[in-house]
């Protein structure tokens, strides 16, 4: 893994030629701070469960899935498990910003057909123009098949926020999530009123504090479906349902799929 200077000065390396793609293979990005690129970016997740941040919201990023960045949105990517590698590549057209597909940020599942054409570039590193046409080349069209097989992204997305009122909240919700946990003994514990402690959430989040705890809840379920071979039941007590019904209907809501589904597709995603 890159130290934090190496990676600060791998940022500029990479944003020094706009007219390049740029592709990456590293372990993490996990201790450094928030970046922008100029450049559209991937990222392929080919091991273990992420977090992509960004200044607004957490984003849930499974393996065998990828995030298209657009270009000059401040993120960074945290990792919930030891094991995890990710490919990058960064994409030249400075018009990226304003394309209905490029100028979004989504998360997406990998086919088959994207996970043979990211694999042909696990030993490429560095840029790639037009001294390099056929890379180059590659690259465009690897870029270009993006739109076309990318049709459903993963719509969690957790909003966050810096207020020092609520970041405490958010952690004991984080460290807590196997509990039962409810606003108005949340707000006494925290020397809250009820009404104060929603308004708050409101204010900061744009979401209600009920909306906040399953978000939070299907986002911890998901990575444990992901990286454990728990039962749903056993996923659905540790994320703090009592009813399993509730429990896979929340999911199925939120996710779009029920949660005996979703580590068996996510599995099924690349071979």
């Amino acid at each position: 893994m890159l130290t934090a200077e190496e990676f600060l000065a791998e940022l500029q390396n990479i944003d020094s030629r706009p007219e390049t793609m740029f592709v990456q293979q590293q372990q993490s990005e996990e201790n450094y701070p928030l970046h922008e690129h100029q450049k559209t970016q991937l990222v392929y997740v080919r091991k273990g469960v992420a977090y992509l941040i960004t200044p607004s919201k957490t984003y849930f990023l499974p393996a065998r899935h990828y995030v298209l960045i657009p270009p000059r949105l401040p993120h960074r990517v945290l990792f919930h498990s030891p094991q995890h590698l990710i490919t990058g590549l960064c994409f030249a057209e400075a018009r990226d910003a304003d394309h209905p597909f490029f100028g979004q940020l989504g998360i997406y599942p990998v086919t088959g057909l994207l996970y043979e054409l990211l694999r042909y570039t696990e030993s490429w590193y560095g840029h790639y123009g037009a001294e390099q046409y056929e890379q180059y080349l590659f690259l465009l069209n690897l870029k270009l098949v993006l739109p076309r097989i990318s049709h459903h992204a993963l719509p969690l997305a957790l909003p966050t926020t810096e207020d020092p009122r609520l970041v405490p909240v958010l952690r004991h919700i984080y460290e807590h999530i196997d509990e039962l946990l409810e606003l108005g003994s949340l707000a006494r514990y925290f020397g809250f009123s009820p009404r104060s402690l929603s308004r708050l959430f409101q204010e900061c989040l744009r979401i209600s504090f009920g909306q906040y705890l399953k978000l939070r809840r299907m986002m911890a379920a998901m990575a444990l479906l992901l990286e454990t071979r728990q039962t749903v039941s056993e996923v659905a007590y540790a994320v703090g349902y009592n009813s399993l019904a509730s429990f896979s209907n929340t999911f199925n809501k939120l996710v779009g799929q029920r949660p005996s589904e979703f580590g068996t597709r996510e599995q099924e995603a690349a071979p």
